[in-house]
């Protein structure tokens, strides 16, 4: 570890009327919603970010796409509700691309070890939030591995280990509460990216809408009946796809971000109610607006102590883990028993939904792209969406984020109606490579149709605005072309069967019909639903287009309407994408017809969405009569067939004379800041790989405080500050770790310092930690500056 300082000056003072006025609003909305609870609620949130370096970025499937550090950290944030002597649900929602199987299996595997039968895959659903910017490496089938060099182990037992302890945390802090909805549009946060295969719809049903895209928020409210409101889950469309696909840092893309902003927003109010006058000082600490910052001035010694204590490793335990120093002071903002506030932005049907609103355009001509196939001059590797931030996709990230977690506040704050009634749930797989369902004929009647094997078309490789492929692969291709034809031979040619059934798409890659090494996607599908009063939630493992999840939901409230004893037309149906495993997209049978990347991307051909909504219907007439429904066949658990390609850490090094957590580039003595200026210093560093710093940092701003103690401000799961790790070159054992620091426009005049942890590997593997052999941390050599806003 290794420590560089700055000094910061003047800041506006706040208006104590103004302020005392914000107390009050505020303290009337932690009040407002009491009422009589009929359920135990418990929420958890866990760190889950995974490898920082060297491993491939899932989504985009990009080999070049490697992490190289962290934007900000991922989390499992999970709800359970509970009837006190009744039935339970166990929602998680990850900042990671998807659910997947084994991660799924794994994971019941340990809560069926600690809980017996009180939480199985009926009642637990697991989804993604479709962030581009998270390792890879972690599902079973082949096709989503290749980019990753096959199987990555420290990215799914992050995932595991991370999930596990969310729920345990959430289990474990279940108390009688209440759980209230509210819905409520956003209007600038997601266009449509494949606007001409939405316009294939029939013309009625387009009418029916007023956008082609849905903009509706639905948000849960979770309300202790001690605490007042503990969290807070909800659901809005848009892809994970703020963060470009030459992003190299680990990051929650927009939903992480709104994810962080909402936690922070709620946490530092919070702590202005009911704390007394001990969380305030004369030194300004108070009037910083992040709640790491934000520490009892009583407790300062222990903190000194503790910062002493907590950075010197032993060979045994690695720094930084769930009691290390960020940990503490995250804590330490609310009262010692108070819950922490969880608040969760989860995925629903965004699979034809962009955040890069202000639409596509090709990088060489700056003209907007080709509007049928999104190409520019036939090329689609020129045409990329536009974020609202755009050239900036950090900038993007945070104005997509703010937006929802404004919306989200918003909807938090006048949450009414509160959620009442029966807790149940259904669930059973279904073999979605030959399901019969019976479809409307054209002319009259009605015809037996059929899903198929899984395959991608050739329109897949083509990517989209959000991410564009490479070759002469395009967006909005029903025809195919020889060269490719012969390439997808050589691994597996289709039966015309096959090519029937999956028409017009023409098949690129015959993936459900792959076996070699193993199963190269999935045919067996957990389909699930949870179900809170008036509330149901629809897991499917997919990400559907707007219409298509349109379609799933109105299909649903017409079997509830039968029940109109228990179900009005006031019922809440929301769909959590990519859930419990991951199959791709589901489109409208005529998108389909259109073959744009979505279309290309529905792995069980032209039926797949008729299939789902026959499905899902016997799952609610099963649920609404509380009739047992088959479990049906199994899906593989492929864990021991996995093969890892990823080359093992084999040495950290550093030149002769220097130590690792050395200063490489300081800042310059007696530098000058302003709010928003960029402060940059770079360490001499080893590989993030050795050691995760779960529930810890990599990267550390600390504030003087009454020129005394040194409390931590700013971490690397703050949106302001980067962690950026580096070699000079691929085969170099050194390395280096560049923390940058955007100075927020909140900040406090004081003195800060930057400080960088790590490990490092030795020839014959051991691990040290970068404190190992230096002095006690805050007594390290200094460069100072002052800051002048």
């Amino acid at each position: 570890m290794a420590t560089s300082f700055l000094v910061h000056a003047s800041i506006k003072r706040f208006s104590i009327t103004g302020y005392f006025l914000f107390l009050v609003a505020f303290f009337q909305n932690i009040k407002g919603n009491s009422s009589a609870s009929s359920y135990l609620i418990g929420l958890g949130s866990y760190d889950i970010t995974g490898p920082a370096a060297d491993v491939n970025m899932m989504g985009y499937a990009n080999m070049e796409q490697i992490a190289s550090g962290v934007h900000f950290r991922l989390r499992a944030r999970t709800f359970i509700v509970a009837e006190p002597q009744g039935n339970r649900v166990a929602f998680v929602n990850l900042d990671a691309c998807m659910a997947s199987q084994i991660v799924t299996n794994k994971v019941l595997e340990r809560l069926k070890a600690r809980y017996g039968n009180l939480y199985t895959e009926e009642n637990v659903a697991i989804s993604g939030i479709h962030t581009h910017a998270g390792p890879g490496g972690y599902l079973q089938y082949v096709v989503y591995i290749v980019t990753s060099l096959g199987f990555v182990r420290q990215s799914f037992d992050a995932l595991v280990d991370g999930i596990e302890k969310s729920i345990i945390q959430a289990h474990e802090n279940l108390r009688p509460g209440s759980i209230f909805v509210n819905r409520g549009e956003l209007l600038d946060a997601g266009v449509n990216r494949s606007p001409s295969a939405y316009l294939n719809n029939p013309e009625a049903e387009q009418k029916k809408y007023e956008y082609n895209v849905d903009k509706e928020m639905t948000l849960l409210k979770f309300v202790d009946d001690e605490w007042g409101p503990v969290g807070s889950f909800n659901w809005f469309a848009t892809h994970g796809t703020s963060m470009s696909r030459t992003n190299s840092l680990i990051s929650g893309d927009n939903k992480g971000a709104a994810a962080r902003f909402m936690e922070d927003w709620f946490e530092k109010n919070a702590s202005l109610i009911g704390s007394g006058s001990a969380r305030f000082n004369d030194s300004g600490i108070d009037r910083i607006l992040r709640r790491v910052s934000c520490l009892v001035s009583n407790h300062k010694t222990r903190i000194k102590k503790t910062l002493a204590s907590s950075f010197h490793s032993s060979r045994q335990r690695p720094i930084m883990r769930s009691l290390g120093v960020t940990r503490r002071v995250r804590s330490a903002l609310r009262k010692d028993d108070r819950p922490q506030f969880v608040s969760a932005f989860c995925q629903t049907n965004c699979g034809d939904v962009s955040p890069n609103i202000l639409g596509s355009f090709c990088i060489d001509s700056g003209l907007p792209c080709d509007f049928n196939h999104s190409t520019c001059n036939g090329k689609n590797e020129l045409c990329y969406g536009r974020g609202p931030g755009y050239p900036d996709e950090f900038e993007s990230t945070r104005i997509i984020g703010e937006r929802q977690f404004k919306r989200a506040a918003e909807l938090f704050d006048k949450a009414s109606e509160q959620l009442k009634g029966k807790i149940r749930y259904k669930h059973a797989y279904v073999d979605f490579s030959n399901i019969e369902i019976t479809v409307p004929k054209p002319g009259g009647g009605t015809q037996v149709v059929k899903t198929c094997p899984a395959a991608m078309g050739f329109a897949f490789a083509a990517g989209t605005t959000d991410g564009p492929g490479a070759f002469d692969f395009n967006q909005g291709d029903d025809k195919g072309n020889p060269f490719w034809r012969l390439v997808r031979d050589l691994l597996k040619t289709p039966t015309q069967e096959q090519i029937d059934c999956q028409h017009p798409k023409p098949i690129l890659l015959d993936t459900g019909e792959m076996k070699e090494p193993y199963d190269w996607a999935p045919s067996i599908l957990p389909l699930q639903t949870l179900q809170i009063g008036q509330l149901l939630i629809l897991t499917v493992p997919a990400e559907f287009t707007t219409m298509a999840g349109r379609r799933l939901r109105d299909a649903i409230k017409m079997v509830l309407a039968s029940r109109a004893d228990e179900f009005d037309s006031n019922v809440h149906v929301v769909i959590a994408g990519l859930s419990n495993t991951y199959s791709q997209y589901v489109t409208t049978f005529e998108e389909y017809q259109v073959q744009r990347y979505e279309g290309a991307s529905t792995l069980y051909g032209p039926h797949t969405l008729s299939a789902y909504i026959q499905e899902f219907k016997k799952l609610i007439e099963a649920l609404i009569t509380d009739r047992t429904i088959e479990r049906g066949p199994l899906p593989p658990d492929l864990l021991d067939k996995q093969i890892s390609l990823l080359p093992p850490i084999i040495l950290d090094a550093t030149p002769p004379g220097v130590n690792f957590g050395d200063i490489k580039a300081d800042i310059p003595l007696n530098s000058t800041f302003r709010r928003g200026d960029l402060v940059r210093v770079t360490f001499w560093s080893a590989c993030p790989r050795n050691d995760l710093m779960t529930e810890g940092t990599f990267a550390l701003v600390e504030f003087l405080q009454d020129q005394k103690a040194w409390v931590p401000a700013y971490d690397d799961d703050d949106f302001c500050l980067k962690f950026i790790w580096s070699r000079p070159a691929k085969l170099s054992p050194w390395s280096y770790s560049t923390i940058e620091w955007r100075v927020p426009t909140s900040v406090v005049s004081g003195v800060y310092r930057i400080r960088h942890f790590g490990a490092a590997k030795s020839l014959l593997g051991a691990i040290q930690h970068f404190t190992d052999h230096q002095v006690p941390l805050w007594w390290h050599s200094v460069a100072e500056g002052v800051l002048l806003l």
